[in-house]
C-alpha cells in the first residue's frame, strides 16, 4: 500500500488510492473528449474501437476486446450499432465461422479522421494540467503499467504476489 492510503483507524483514503485516481483521470478525459467532440462526433469508446481497427482491420471481435479493453457484451452492442450507422463492416472469419472479422468502412474512416482532432485537443487539455517536465513522466508511467497489463492478459506472465508490508504501529 502507498503511504497515506489507509488511515491510522484502518479506513481507506480514496483521494490517495491509485486505482481511484486513475478512474477520476479517465472520467476527466471522457468529459474533455465529449466537450471537444460534441454530440455529432464519435463517442470515446467508438473512437477507441475505430483506432484499434485502423491498425488491426479485419480483427475478430474477440481480438478487439483484448486490444481495446472494452468488455465483450459492450463491444458486441457497439459493433451492432456502428454497423447500422455504416461505420463498420463485418463478416465471418475463414478460420472460425463462429467468429466475426470487423473492418472500418469508408464512412468509418471519415468519422475517425473528424474525431481525431477532438481527441488530440482533449489529450492536450489533459496533459496541460501537468507541468511540462511531468508530462513525459506521466505518459511513461502509464505506458509501463499498460505494458505490464498486456503481459498479464495475454498469458505471458502470471500476476505476481506482492510482498506484504508490515504495518507501521
Amino acid at each position: 500500500m502507498i503511504k497515506g492510503q489507509r488511515k491510522g483507524n484502518g479506513s481507506f483514503e480514496l483521494s490517495e488510492a491509485p486505482s481511484h485516481l486513475m478512474r477520476r483521470c479517465q472520467q476527466l478525459y471522457g468529459d474533455l473528449y465529449a466537450r471537444e467532440a460534441g454530440a455529432k462526433e464519435l463517442t470515446k469508446q467508438q473512437f477507441t474501437l475505430l483506432c484499434a481497427l485502423e491498425q488491426n482491420d479485419g480483427a475478430s471481435q474477440t481480438a478487439l476486446v483484448e486490444i481495446t479493453g472494452i468488455d465483450r457484451s459492450t463491444l458486441a452492442e457497439m459493433v451492432r450499432r456502428m454497423l447500422e450507422k455504416g461505420l463498420l463492416s463485418r463478416e465471418r472469419t475463414e478460420e472460425d465461422q463462429r467468429a466475426n472479422a470487423v473492418a472500418i468502412s469508408a464512412n468509418g474512416r471519415k468519422a475517425l479522421r473528424a474525431a481525431r482532432s477532438a481527441a488530440d485537443r482533449a489529450e492536450r487539455a489533459l496533459l496541460e494540467m501537468l507541468a511540462p517536465p511531468e508530462r513525459q513522466k506521466f505518459i511513461k508511467a502509464l505506458t509501463q503499467i499498460a505494458a505490464h497489463a498486456d503481459t498479464l492478459t495475454n498469458g505471458h506472465a502470471r500476476p505476481r504476489k506482492l510482498p506484504r508490508r508490515k504495518r507501521a504501529n
